[in-house]
């Protein structure tokens, strides 16, 4: 008697368990009327038919069918082995290949026609299904009633479907947001004053920016929440399902295909409040991406500290009113030993002043370009002669690679091991490929011209003289500070010796003087600030 194998599915976890033993039970009279003897059984509960993806049961099936395990496949319906055209008949083509067939309970043993045909209207019941769910959840916002998910400052109301009610103490959090965000203040600071107060945020552990900023084009994030102003907005994403990997991939919809209902009573904040958050918006969204944030000081986001490499920042102002940085990690965490607070001024000072006493010498340029020539010669000396090897080990990384997204769309490789395997075969794919284009390339050698060195000095003088008003010069702040940038990758701060000193390096870029990509190597000045500690405030 031919052996069978019997599969049975159910789609959500809001379906009977039971489905699964009564669909067996509907196999097994099924192949004792038909002569066959049940060997093995397969499963997946709560798992959609409109992937193959994520269901063990149908991937094992796949797997034994290769070893001869079973002669025939045995279910309810074609459509507990999928709802998605291409995938059942991918099922149907894969076991007809291994000699296995395929019969169905109210329909017979399955062939080309039947497939083609159960296919199509198991993929258009299941599209024809999520068009009712969303008809039907459109008709929950048409009547008032919420149909999204939690939104922080509300909460369901007990034994009322799709009806909220304002959690206070976190409508109050919602209202001072807008208000800070309304008056200037930007989203980094007001996260950061959330989290050092230990505001409970919406999901995770602590607020971000982004929880703040949200996206425009989602509609998401507390400023762009229209429910804070009393409106119920419905559809501003759909799903989809990524056909390659099985996931469901959120995309944002036409303002057009939203549906809003007026809910006054859910009201957080005021209209005079949220239109002038909105008008803020709109106004940042316009500015270029350079204009949304200057830096505010002449080395913002280039300060590192030398004992634990994490970065400097504004720690507080001396008596006098000079601003003092420190180690953001003995503010955010105490672990590093660098406790000190320095006062900014010296820094930049010596930072253009070893600029300008050590970098306008031509030539320590001319040395670091020709050992950059130099190195860049002999690497590529080296690929042209390893060339062979090189084509042979890329034709090999995409086998690998090919394999391995085969073996996914088979179902033979989970979601799990592909997330883990795939990145590190591309990686490797490109690796190899970069160094097959190493070899076809000819090395570009960079040459300096007396012209550039002219405007790089000058460039340099220009930053030192400019020094001493740069923090109150408004319209010469924006040149000045992104003229430095083009000059210096990151400036390093030690601890203070004894006498007062502190040590400072300067890692320079070279790209304004050759025109091409950064130099792989930094320019290093060491310099140092003399008198920068700073004796802590009475007080603090």
């Amino acid at each position: 008697m031919p052996r069978a194998a019997i599969y049975a599915r159910f789609s959500t976890d809001l379906q009977n368990e039971k489905s699964v033993d009564d669909q067996v039970a509907l196999c097994r009279a099924y192949c004792a009327r038909e002569g066959l003897t049940p060997v093995v059984r397969f499963q997946d509960k709560a798992r959609s038919g409109a992937s193959i993806f994520g269901r063990d049961g149908l991937i094992d099936l796949m797997a034994q069918a290769k070893t001869k395990s079973f002669d025939v496949v045995v279910v309810e319906a074609l459509d507990r082995l999928s709802r998605d055209m291409e995938d059942l008949a991918g099922i149907h083509k894969r076991l007809s290949f291994a000699g296995v067939e395929i019969r169905a309970v109210h329909d017979g043993k399955a062939d080309t026609v039947m497939v083609g045909l159960r296919g199509l209207v198991g993929q258009l019941f299941r599209e024809d299904g999520a068009k009712k769910v969303r008809r039907g959840m459109m008709g929950v916002v048409r009547s008032g009633r919420h149909a999204g998910g939690r939104a922080y400052g509300y909460r369901p109301r007990p034994g009322v479907k799709g009806e909220l009610e304002v959690i206070e103490s976190e409508a109050a959090v919602v209202r001072r947001i807008f208000a800070d965000y309304a008056n200037g203040r930007p989203p980094r600071e007001i996260a950061g004053s959330l989290n050092r107060e230990g505001v409970e945020p919406p999901r995770g552990d602590k607020w971000n920016a982004s929880t703040i900023n949200g996206n425009a084009a989602r509609g998401n994030g507390i400023i762009f929440n229209e429910l804070y102003a009393g409106r119920i907005v419905w559809n501003k994403v759909r799903m989809v399902k990524d056909p390659e990997t099985g996931r469901r991939v959120s995309r944002a919809n036409d303002r057009s295909e939203r549906t809003t209902m007026e809910a006054d009573h859910l009201r957080i904040v005021d209209q005079e409040t949220w239109e002038r958050a909105q008008s803020l918006k709109a106004a940042k969204a316009q500015l270029a991406s350079t204009s949304k944030r200057r830096p505010p000081h002449l080395l913002s986001g280039l300060l590192r500290c030398a004992s634990c490499g994490s970065g400097m920042s504004v720690h507080d102002r001396s008596e006098s009113g000079r601003v003092r940085i420190r180690c953001s990690t003995v503010r955010e965490s105490g672990t590093c030993d660098n406790t000190s607070r320095i006062r900014l001024e010296r820094i930049e000072r010596a930072v253009l002043d070893g600029m300008r006493a050590k970098l306008n010498d031509p030539e320590l340029i001319k040395a670091y370009v020709k050992a950059y020539n130099d190195e860049r010669q002999r690497l590529a000396g080296d690929a042209i002669r390893n060339r062979a090897k090189t084509e042979a080990r890329l034709e090999e990384a995409q086998r690998e690679l090919d394999r391995a997204i085969q073996n996914l769309i088979k179902g033979r490789l989970s979601d799990d091991e592909a997330d883990a395997i795939l990145p590190k075969l591309r990686a490797e794919r490109d690796t190899k490929r970069e160094e097959l284009a190493a070899c076809e390339s000819v090395p570009k050698v960079i040459a300096l011209h007396p012209a550039a060195l002219a405007q790089y000095a000058a460039t340099v003088d220009g930053l030192h003289q400019t020094l001493a008003d740069h923090a109150h010069a408004a319209d010469d702040r924006g040149d000045l500070v992104r003229d430095f940038r083009q000059l210096v990758h990151s400036v390093i701060v030690g601890q203070p010796s004894k006498n007062g000193e502190i040590p400072v390096k300067v890692n320079g870029r070279l790209a304004a003087l050759i025109g091409g990509d950064l130099f792989p190597q930094n320019v290093g000045v060491n310099v140092v600030a003399e008198e920068g500690l700073e004796p802590p405030t009475r007080g603090l």
